[in-house]
């Protein structure tokens, strides 16, 4: 099989989160398993050419109509494995100091740029000769891609076989514009209509690509059901998504075990895994404490928290908590992102400096020791599609606190019982049920038999991607049309 995968970001060539993470993940999977092809296709941002791999340009360019210009576009290459990367440049569009935002907000012309991106990585498949059987688009950047398929791509010869797979990794960022990104985008003014393009009177290209793509993949099981049940999860979108519910499905994102593994993390003090996590924990604790400069004291419960500060993470209900704990919990903070609990949490550090560390922006070392030095790993989130952090936390014998939603859910286990369980569930996203869940966390840390088999049950889970892969595969199978 010949899969394309279209996204505005993929690890390790550019990211800003976690959709980074699962695209590159999924491009290297798809290609191990089984005899199938894969192409990757990305935006040639700023940053790229800085990293450690050396692209090779691809001779020759086209055109691509956005509005009444025509922009032109050239590609560049690079073998990373079995996967053939292929990145998307033009200077106007791409060649910014970020992916799709300065500090003062989004980018103006973000419709453009991405209308632009999806229909260069049709016109960029015809340009190379790769005929995919399968288009997999992740988030609303490449959401306008099964659209241009069943549009002005339909009776194009070259896509006569090719299905498509839109992926929502977070349904919050959907994509939302005047009018006139419509008629920028090419598009028949006849399919301006509710049940295709329009969107109270704009275009929302999430939209776009949950109506007519073949078949729409989200993150997890829980989340799948909760986008198409409730307003506030389903962000406008719940409507489109019951209509399409019979081809909706959750499928739980995995982590790459290369780059999260205790046993062999070049960032921690000391590595270590289920049968040896007492004594390597411990060496990681002490030397993440040392660094934060926090006073030792085995007695308190090490929290980490490792995330966008963002209200959706419920950060804001952790700030609000936190002062009541620090009699019985110390508290190590890495992120970057809104202000306020940015600002709330420095000031948390600067009341209580032997219990609380904060640190803004990210770290990738220290994001490391964070997960392997802390005893919970605190997700207090509002809505949390997947959520990558949790497993990666169990994995290094870190519980979770995560509230009963989405992916966390899907997850991470609570019952009241060690044996069956490898964390504590938040039963909803407020001040009371986060000290509840933290308060159980407190009783059970002085119970270290108990603990410990929680700690067990947490490191021996599978978090691969193997499985999830798999899924993906049976999908496109499913959908892939006849040669």
């Amino acid at each position: 099989m010949k899969i394309l995968i279209a996204a505005s970001e993929a690890f390790p060539f550019c990211k800003t989160g976690g959709l980074g993470d699962v695209v590159g993940a999924l491009s290297q999977m798809f290609s191990r398993l089984g005899d199938h092809e894969v192409a990757l296709f990305l935006p040639k941002y700023r940053n790229i050419e800085r990293g450690a791999f050396s692209l090779r340009a691809i001779s020759g360019n086209f055109l691509i109509p956005v509005a009444d210009k025509l922009e032109t576009v050239s590609m560049s290459h690079v073998q990373w494995g079995k996967v053939s990367v292929y990145f998307i440049e033009n200077s106007k569009f791409f060649d910014r100091p970020g992916m799709y935002r300065t500090q003062y907000g989004d980018y103006k012309d973000n419709d453009e740029r991405f209308m632009f991106f999806s229909r260069a990585v049709l016109e960029g498949a015809k340009f190379i000769g790769f005929k995919p059987d399968i288009i997999h688009c992740h988030d609303w950047q490449t959401a306008l891609v099964p659209a241009y398929l069943k549009t002005l791509y339909q009776i194009d010869s070259f896509f006569v076989k090719t299905a498509s797979v839109f992926t929502i990794n977070n349904i919050a960022y959907q994509g939302m514009f005047a009018k006139k990104a419509f008629l920028k985008a090419g598009f028949d003014w006849n399919d301006f209509t509710p049940d295709k393009f329009e969107y109270y009177g704009g275009i929302n290209f999430m939209k776009a690509g949950i109506i007519f793509s073949d078949m729409i993949t989200t993150v997890s099981p829980t989340y799948s059901k909760e986008i198409q049940s409730y307003g506030e999860f389903g962000k406008g979108l719940e409507g489109v998504l019951k209509h399409r519910s019979k081809k909706l499905s959750g499928i739980l994102n995995g982590i790459d075990d290369e780059i999260w593994d205790p046993v062999s993390d070049m960032f921690i003090k000391r590595g270590y895994d289920a049968k040896t996590f007492a004594k390597g924990k411990a060496y990681c604790k002490r030397d993440l404490l040392k660094e934060c400069a926090i006073e030792e004291n085995k007695e308190l419960l090490l929290a980490g928290v490792v995330s966008r500060l963002d209200n959706q993470k419920g950060l804001d209900i952790l700030c609000k908590v936190m002062p009541h704990l620090t009699d019985k919990m110390q508290f190590v903070i890495l992120g970057a992102g809104d202000e306020k609990i940015s600002n709330a949490l420095k000031k948390l550090a600067k009341i209580y400096p032997k219990r609380v560390f904060f640190k803004s922006g990210f770290d990738e070392a220290l994001a490391h020791k964070i997960y392997a030095a802390s005893d919970i790993f605190i997700m207090p989130s509002r809505f949390e599609p997947c959520g990558l952090s949790q497993m990666i936390a169990m994995l290094y014998g870190s519980l979770p606190v995560a509230t009963k939603t989405g992916g966390l859910k899907d997850t991470v286990f609570y019952t009241g019982e060690p044996k069956d369980s490898n964390g504590f569930l938040i039963d909803a996203a407020n001040e009371k049920s986060l000290r509840s869940a933290l308060g159980k966390a407190v009783s059970f840390f002085k119970r270290k038999l108990l603990w410990n088999t929680m700690i067990k049950n947490a490191m021996n889970g599978d978090y691969s991607w193997d499985k999830s892969a798999e899924e993906y595969l049976k999908i496109f199978k499913s959908i892939q049309k006849d040669s």
